[in-house]
């Protein structure tokens, strides 16, 4: 029960507040080949007619059926629309896919917008009706949306990224790629996509729920109702990177005593590991992509290993197989291949540099990052520093989703990137707010939230901190998940938000 009475629980909650009028937030949106489309939180707006929408045919995989839509949308909201109908390079394509069960195509159902996890993942590609989507298709149109940079929306990928001939204006480019241009590309898109442009719902996951409440802070007139799973940000000017990690530490110490309680005897193995890599030639060994394993770098395993369901077994398994046997006498320890391929292949930044280049950006309001994590953590060097901790016989603590500087020298894909990180890192101005308190005090959209009571990527004590902030919202609060309920609980976590929402289940 990972030291609580209960698999699952619910903390009391007070009735929701009266819900008053919302104030109005005016949003301007630019549609590419057509006139200003202008909304309020009154609501009402027409469906633009221009050709920045492209749908393709239908197609099958089995029990579902798939169709792809792909949207012209301007690299930057709030520039001049004439002028970027002028340049190619003001405008990015967007993908969405349409998804229903089979022989529902033709019936009218209502949307479901997803927004997947990150920064930088795309969305998911079903193969078959299984998971969360099967369950959500019952009574849904879901929309899959590759949020901007991702997926088949202009990836930013280690290759397209290289075009960039110098830091400053890559970052001039990433800086369009924050959750505030998600929400306004989501906009765009339902204007054309949804008939009558109605309101949808949407389901945030993770990045996407954080995603999802800047929605509800500044477009609340496209939803119906919003679904939250492990996805409940840090909101108000004071919610820094520094606050988010400071909070992280706990539980992430929480999480690696949890680790070594199940599995012992990797105590000693993962000590012998941090030895060898600190006593080789230029303090680690060669990765496989031409990189360099680490110490530190051995410690960032922790940011998969410790926070989702199976990362213990996983991690386990991937340190049963870190030495190669001894097939000829005399011959020198060495780490395999298998170990360092499998290392590489989970953390998996040649294939998502976004995450990477943006993950403490997420957090910034008006303010830099300056390499947040790395900061925090010497406040916790005593407990973080792995040379010292196998040196002296403790244990060897995991790192968690912390993106930490040096990272851009020993991970090979991210070394060409090393100068607009750091420019990312020092950047100051940021828009001062991705949320609207006063307007997430107001809401008046149909919200509900799963809260990973053990979650290791969105803190608990700062999700309940917005949760409180938000008019209105149905908690379910639970441990018997950690971050990826959505994927291994679909139906019952599914369940459990729409039933708060449609009565069927009680509300404290």
């Amino acid at each position: 029960m990972r030291g609580i009475p209960s698999s699952s629980f619910r903390f009391p909650r007070h009735p929701p507040p009266p819900r008053f009028h919302h104030p109005t937030n005016r949003l301007t949106f630019y549609c590419y080949s057509s006139s200003v489309v202008t909304m309020n939180s009154g609501g009402n707006s027409t469906k633009p007619d221009d050709k920045s929408h492209i749908a393709g045919n239908w197609f099958s995989v089995p029990e579902l059926r798939l169709r792809d839509h792909r949207f012209t949308v301007p690299l930057d909201y709030t520039s001049n629309h004439h002028q970027q109908q002028k340049s190619s390079s003001s405008v990015i394509s967007v993908f969405a896919r349409e998804v229903v069960s089979a022989g529902k195509e033709e019936q009218q159902l209502p949307y479901l917008l997803y927004l997947q996890g990150g920064p930088g993942f795309e969305s998911p590609r079903p193969n078959e009706a299984s998971g969360w989507i099967k369950k959500a298709c019952e009574e849904y149109r879901v929309i899959l949306l590759d949020q901007r940079g991702t997926g088949l929306s202009t990836p930013l990928t280690i290759s397209s990224l290289s075009q960039f001939t110098s830091a400053e204006k890559l970052v001039d480019y990433l800086k369009h790629f924050r959750a505030d241009n998600i929400v306004n590309d989501a906009e765009f898109i339902r204007l054309r996509l949804v008939p009558n442009a109605e309101p949808w719902t949407i389901l945030g996951q993770s990045y996407g729920g954080f995603c999802a409440v800047t929605y509800l802070s500044f477009a609340p007139q496209g939803l119906k109702q919003a679904l939250l799973t492990g996805g409940l940000p840090p909101i108000g000017n004071g919610s820094t990177a520094d606050y988010v990690y400071r909070a992280c530490f706990e539980q992430l110490t929480l999480q690696n005593e949890k680790y070594y309680k199940r599995y012992p005897q990797d105590i000693e193995i993962v000590r012998e590991v941090v030895k060898y890599l600190a006593e080789s030639e230029g303090g680690g060994v060669p990765l496989p992509s031409g990189g360099i394993l680490t110490p530190r770098g051995l410690q960032t395993i922790g940011l998969s290993g410790l926070g989702l369901s199976t990362g213990f077994e996983r991690m386990h398994y991937l340190f049963e197989r870190v030495w190669d046997p001894v097939l000829v006498p005399g011959s020198k320890k060495s780490i395999s291949y298998f170990f360092l391929k499998s290392f590489e292949d989970w953390m998996a930044f040649d294939k998502n540099p976004l995450y990477a280049l943006l993950h403490e950006s997420i957090y910034c309001q008006g303010a830099p990052s300056k390499w947040a994590a790395h900061r925090i953590r010497t406040e916790h060097e005593s407990k973080f520093d792995a040379v010292k901790a196998a040196k002296e016989g403790r244990t060897v603590m995991f790192t968690g989703e912390m993106i930490f500087p040096w990272m851009f020298d020993e991970v090979h894909a991210l070394r060409h990137f090393k100068d607009a990180a750091h420019l990312l890192a020092d950047k100051k101005d940021w828009p001062s707010s991705l949320y609207n308190v006063t307007a997430l005090k107001n809401n008046k959209v149909p919200v509900a939230a799963a809260v990973y009571h053990d979650d290791m990527f969105v803190n608990f004590k700062l999700a309940m901190e917005t949760a409180s902030q938000i008019s209105g919202i149905r908690l379910w609060i639970t441990n018997e998940f950690m971050h990826s309920g959505l994927r291994d609980g679909s139906e019952q976590v599914l369940d459990s938000l729409f039933g708060m929402l449609n009565g069927k289940k009680p509300l404290f």
